[in-house]
């Protein structure tokens, strides 16, 4: 049904095995930075119109794909299509964050919460499935889903928040109900995700983006369990291959090593994070167990000059150092990004100077430490 894959970089370096350079991709790298994809959106007329229709969905995802040779692709969607099956209502005003006409504060919106009819997110599926053969193989295809606490953050407060009062209100107050909340959540985004990986998803990551907003304790009861009660679901292989799971918590860097016991094969980092003492906490040694690293250059590098873009990209790597180079076994390998999403305002000629950066330096380090 697919073409074979030419470029298995990223999902090598997920399973941590060796490469020959530091596979690279861009959260939101189908986005509003891009011309062709503002040009896309305005044709498709709001973005929940770009994201439901198959054809616009399968062309932004692979116009940077087109422009920079990126080592991975990720499905063009939403982190809240999941809650708006479930009948919440999302919608998206020009220059707005999402909103839902409907929120979750009470026993009675909490009663009313059930994993969603996954044929409501056909579109979904049918746009993984188009862009798995729009590719011909070029790279692999990444599905994903916001957390089960990432969801609930929005369905509670009804929108984006500066203050998270409305959920964190709803936790302290009724812990029962955030936790029902949470249940039916990880059920639902492990649900969704086994779907996408059926439909041709090569890897899947969960974004916790906003696990870390929570304290010390409620981090631990109400994100990362619920995150783990995802990961214990999840089809590990389809179609004779192995489904590499990403997980990334932004302001997660204190809780690192408890992640590490989180069944999945990579852990992303945001900026706040030292790569190299991540690596040598979860990073594992050549031959045993351990988690990949994905990250996480400061995304605001990308409005400096080129000399200055290709100095803070050599730093992350750098600070992760050479990746484990033996292809006979596992050990310690790193997925370049960004420490959370490309900002809408970054010029897009500073995106390419980024991956011939980390194409280039990671090939040096290897050259260099095989000389060593």
């Amino acid at each position: 049904m697919y073409a074979p894959l030419q470029n298995d970089t990223f999902l090598k370096a997920c399973l941590r095995q060796a490469t020959d350079h530091t596979p690279v991709w861009l959260m939101r790298q189908a986005g509003r930075y891009l011309p062709e994809y503002c040009a896309t959106r305005a044709k498709a007329g709001s973005f929940m119109g770009l994201a439901t229709n198959v054809d616009y969905a399968t062309e932004v995802t692979l116009q940077p794909l087109d422009r920079y040779p990126l080592d991975a692709a990720i499905l063009f969607s939403d982190i809240l299509t999941v809650p708006d099956a479930m009948g919440l209502g999302l919608s998206f005003a020009l220059g707005e964050g999402p909103r839902f006409a409907k929120n979750v504060r009470d026993e009675a919106a909490v009663a009313a919460l059930a994993v969603p009819d996954m044929d409501k997110l056909r579109y979904v599926f049918d746009a993984v499935t188009s862009i798995r053969k729009a590719l011909h193989g070029r790279v692999p295809l990444i599905g994903f889903s916001g957390s089960p606490w990432t969801l609930a953050c929005y369905m509670v407060e009804g929108a984006g928040s500066d203050d998270y009062r409305h959920v964190k209100s709803l936790m302290y107050s009724r812990p029962d109900l955030m936790h029902r909340i949470l249940q039916i959540n990880a059920d639902a985004v492990a649900l969704y995700l086994n779907t996408q990986i059926k439909a041709g998803a090569q890897a899947v990551m969960v974004f916790d983006s906003w696990g870390g907003v929570l304290a010390d304790g409620a981090f631990q009861e109400f994100s990362l369990a619920y995150t783990k009660r995802v990961l214990d679901q999840l089809i590990r292989t389809h179609d004779g291959q192995t489904i590499p799971s990403i997980v990334f918590t932004k302001g997660g860097g204190l809780w690192l090593e408890e992640m590490n016991t989180l069944d999945c094969n990579v852990l992303g980092l945001d900026w706040t994070v030292n790569l190299g003492k991540a690596r040598k906490a979860v990073g594992g040694l050549a031959g045993q167990p351990g988690k990949a690293l994905q990250g996480n250059l400061d995304p605001n590098v990308l409005f400096a000059h080129a000399s200055a873009i290709e100095k803070e990209t050599h730093k992350v790597l750098d600070s992760f150092g050479t990746p484990h180079t033996d292809a006979s076994t596992t050990g310690p390998t790193h997925i370049f990004n960004l420490g959370h999403g490309i900002s809408q305002f970054t010029p897009p000629e500073n995106v390419a100077v980024l991956v011939e950066a980390v194409h280039s330096h990671s090939r040096a380090q290897r050259a260099s430490s095989s000389k060593a």
